[in-house]
Formats: C-alpha cells, structure tokens, sequence
C-alpha cells in the first residue's frame, strides 16, 4: 500500500510560489538528503506552474503561455529547468533526487491546458482528441489555465491515462492535483478517473488532492481514492489560522490511517515568500512552531515544508529533527482530543505497540497558563513519563506544565 505512514518533505510553494528553478529545487534536496532524511523526510515537491517560462512570484497571469507537448500535455519550462531540454521533461531532475536517496514529486491542475483543446491536441494512445475531453465550461475560479474535463466521454479517461504515463517515464514520486479535493459533487467524478489513471500507470505514485477544506461527509470516497486531502484552503503562518486548525482536526483525525491522510496543509516555516522578499521568515513564534508542529504530528497530518531549506536557522532544524515528535507519525493511532475550549486543548493518542500513550498539551490563551492532563483521564496507569520537546523526565501522575502563550508540550508515558 502506498503511503503507509504520512508523507514528509518539501513543497516550493510557500518559499517561491510559481517560480522555482531547478537549481532551487536541487539546492533544496541536496539539503534535505545531507540534514533531514534520516529523519524521515523525503519528498521534494515542485509546485504549481512549472510549465510557465515567465513566472516570477506568487501570482497567476489569466491565459499565460504554457509549455506543452504534443498531445497536450504540459511539460517543463526549459528556461527554468534546463534538464528538460530534448523533450526529457523532468526524468532527469528525477533521477538528481533519487540518486540522493529521495522521492520527487509535481503539482498539476486538473484537466488540460485549455490551449491543448482549441488546437485538437491528439492524445497519446488513443485515436481521440483533446476537445473531445475538455468541458469549457468547468474552470478554475483562481486559476484559468484549465479545462476540467468530460468525464462521462472516453477521451477523458484516455487523457488521464496519458499523463499518468508520461509522470510514470519520468520517475515521479507524489502527484499533488489541485482545484478538486473542495469540488464536490461536480468533481467526484473527475477524482475517481485522477486515481484511476494513477493506478494503471505502473509506478507508486501517492495522490493528494488540493485545495481544501474537502467535506467532511465525503471522507470515504477521499479514503478510497486518494492518499491525502487538504482539510483547508492555504494556511500560512498566522495565529488564527493555526487556532482554527483545532476544530478541523478534532473532526477529520479518526480517518487517518495507512494510505489515507487528512492534510492540514505546508508547515510556514523558515524562510518563506522568498520572491516578493528575500528578507521574509515566518510570522509564528517559537511557541507557535511547536504547537504546529504539535499539532500536526498528533493528528497525522503530512508533513511538508514550505520554507527555502537553505536558510534554516537552528531552531527550526531542530524543530523538523526532533525524533521524538517525528515518531509519533509513525508510533501512534486513533489521536483525539480529550478536552478543547477557548484556551486550552489536550490531545491523547495511544502507541500502535500498545506500550503506552502520547498526550499533548495546548494553551490556546494569549497568557501563560498551566495546562493539565484531566485527573482520571486514562485508564491505564503509567510509571514513566518524559515531556519530548525538552527531552525532559516528567511525573506519569501529574502531567501538567506551565506554558506560555500559544505553546505546546507533548509526552510520551510508558
């Protein structure tokens, strides 16, 4: 099965927007491969509009050129990455990453360019064409450079199948599909060809769909068809946003498990928006980094940065290496929270092994406040119990700890 654990890694987005390079990209998994991949991380993501020569930041430009090949589909810009030049595509960059000992992934929209159905693109192995495929009038609200497609008519299915083989030849890892996982009902459809195509393509490819929040009442489909879901829209680096992450993960955690992941979104962390300014690091406090990262590790949530990994200062190498906190990913099942108010959440997640439980502690507050695990909470009492931030030993009896505002702590009772 694919995905048996959350996936870790790196996603260009927050750091770069549309514009990353290869030679970003490269610089990104060198550091990866040398400082976090016996950690666990592994995925170097290239995100959106990689296949546009003239993106520079952030932004769209509605009906912009993209590079396409001749069946349609959209192939690298050469000006940025300049290994795909020849038609290689990004097999090379691909096999830069996997020589490194990690796994490559790309963003796609769905559909096809809508270029590719106004010029009747032929679509690779089959005899039909691409405007037999595009329905023009399903298009993405932000972002215009796509036809959905037709989902009842063959062609659709043959064009997923096309690229999926293309992905295939090129070594990709992780395919990331935007404009779908909130487009439910007319989108359903459309999901269950994406995996569909994924599956007969012959590689491993982990599908995680974008952008949230995916409803809640279709978590089963979601399970069936992909690995991971966005339960957000973009969450950047603000208290708010981190706050209201309690709520969506108090209803999606009980449908974590191996293969299908509910996905709070990239961590802001580090150096980010490094287009608009190069100067720019993220906007949470320490304290907040930790409840993040908390957070996201009791809930099961994928783990990728977003922030330029080159520029990483010490805490926040030490925040994405701590072994600890990363083992609960991997160590722990059916997460839920045991209370949550205005100021405060306790989280408890037992261990897979059955040899004990992890419990987190959250001060929501804008003070300092103690925190405490409710007396009586557990039924299994515990002899040993070690806070995993600090590394420190703690009282299995009485686990409380006086946090300041918006921080975390996490133990580990055996």
């Amino acid at each position: 099965m694919i995905a048996q654990t959350p996936p870790m890694g790196w996603n260009s987005w927050d750091c770069y927007g549309a514009a990353v390079t290869e030679a970003t990209v490269r610089a990104n998994a060198d550091y990866m491969a040398r400082f976090l991949r016996p950690f666990g991380w592994e995925y170097i993501v290239v995100d959106i509009q990689w296949s546009r020569p003239d993106a520079a930041d952030h932004s769209y430009a509605p009906f912009a050129d993209l590079d396409m090949d001749d069946f349609g589909r959209l192939v690298p810009a050469v000006n940025r990455f300049p290994s795909a030049a020849g038609g290689a595509g990004f097999r090379p960059l691909a096999d830069y990453i996997h020589s490194l000992g990690l796994k490559f992934g790309i963003h796609i929209m769905r559909g096809m360019p809508r270029m590719a159905a106004h010029l009747r693109r032929p679509i690779e192995g089959s005899d039909l064409t691409c405007d037999q495929a595009a329905n023009p009038h399903s298009v993405c609200a932000w972002n215009p450079d796509m036809y959905g497609l037709r989902c009842d008519e063959p062609a659709a299915a043959a064009y997923y199948d096309s690229l999926f083989r293309l992905y295939a030849s090129w070594g990709v890892d992780f395919v990331k599909c935007d404009d779908i996982a909130r487009e439910y009902p007319h989108c359903r459809r459309e999901i269950e060809l994406i995996s569909e195509a994924r599956s007969r393509c012959g590689r491993d490819i982990v599908l995680s769909l974008s952008p949230g929040p995916a409803p809640l009442e279709q978590a089963e489909h979601l399970k069936r068809y992909a690995n991971m879901w966005r339960i957000t829209d973009d969450f950047w680096d603000d208290w708010q946003l981190l706050r209201g992450m309690f709520e969506r993960a108090e209803k999606w955690c009980i449908h974590a498990g191996p293969g299908h992941w509910p996905d709070a979104d990239m961590l802001p962390l580090g150096a980010l928006r490094q287009c608009e300014n190069p100067e720019d690091w993220t906007r949470f406090t320490q304290a907040e980094q930790r409840t993040m990262m908390t957070l996201w590790c009791m809930l099961r949530s994928p783990l990728m940065i977003g922030g330029e990994l080159t520029r990483n200062d010490a805490f926040t190498l030490n925040l994405l290496t701590c072994a600890d906190v990363l083992e609960i990913q991997k160590q722990s099942h059916w997460a839920h929270p045991l209370l949550t108010t205005e100021a405060e959440s306790v989280w408890v997640a037992p261990r897979i092994q059955g040899d004990g439980c992890y419990v987190a502690l959250f001060n929501l507050s804008d003070r300092r406040r103690r925190i405490a695990l409710p007396e009586n909470a557990l039924e299994t009492p515990f002899r040993h119990a070690r806070e995993l931030w600090s590394g420190r030993p703690a009282v299995a009896s009485r686990i409380a700890s006086s946090l300041p505002a918006h921080d975390a702590a996490v133990y580990l009772l055996q």
